[in-house]
Formats: structure tokens, C-alpha cells, sequence
């Protein structure tokens, strides 16, 4: 039998990491992460920072990115892109359950 490692991390959204550091935890180059910060599509907490300095809550999307530039073969720029839509889907989905929690249990 074959085991397989996990490592788990509690992302906390007030951590900062280093482009470095993100680049370790998603798995992309820091060239193209680089490259996505001159896109804008990743956005440094301070930009005027030196070395700039990344919220913790890049790493989900960034992986999923990633991930999806692999399995469809993406280009840089197609990864800017999704970058917007995935923070956009995350934060509707955070309104979503900030309005379920509001509807009363016996209306759910």
C-alpha cells in the first residue's frame, strides 16, 4: 500500500506572504506570478512594499488556477483572467451565505 503525505495549512486571511512563499504554496513560478501582478489580476497588500507582500487568500485561487492552466493548457494571460472570475465567484458566494444566515431556519 501506498501512502500519500498531506500537508494541511490554515490559510488566515490576515497572514502576508512573499511572492516567493506564494509561489512555493501554488505551485506557480515567481516569473508568472510576477507576470500576473504587472496583469493586475494579482494584487500585492502594499505595492510600494519591497519585497511585496501578498495576502494569504491568493493561495486558493492561485492553486485552482494553476491547476486549470495545466489541465487546459493556458496561457499567462487566460490565468489573468481567470484569477478575476474565480475572486468574483468566491466573494458572491461569501454574500450567498451571509444571506442564508439571515433567512429564519423554519423559511429554509
Amino acid at each position: 500500500m501506498n501512502l500519500t503525505l498531506i500537508e494541511w495549512v490554515w490559510l488566515d486571511a490576515s497572514e502576508t506572504m512573499t511572492l516567493d512563499e506564494l509561489s512555493s504554496c501554488c505551485g506557480i513560478t515567481p516569473a508568472d506570478l510576477q507576470e500576473l501582478v504587472e496583469y493586475s489580476a494579482l494584487v500585492p497588500l502594499q505595492p510600494a512594499t519591497q519585497p511585496p507582500l501578498f495576502s494569504a487568500e491568493w493561495v486558493t485561487p492561485l492553486r485552482t488556477a494553476g491547476k486549470l492552466r495545466s489541465d487546459f493548457d493556458l496561457d499567462l494571460f487566460s490565468v489573468a483572467l481567470l484569477l478575476g472570475h474565480l475572486n468574483r465567484i468566491e466573494a458572491l458566494e461569501r454574500q450567498v451565505k451571509s444571506l442564508q444566515a439571515l433567512i429564519p431556519a423554519h423559511m429554509a
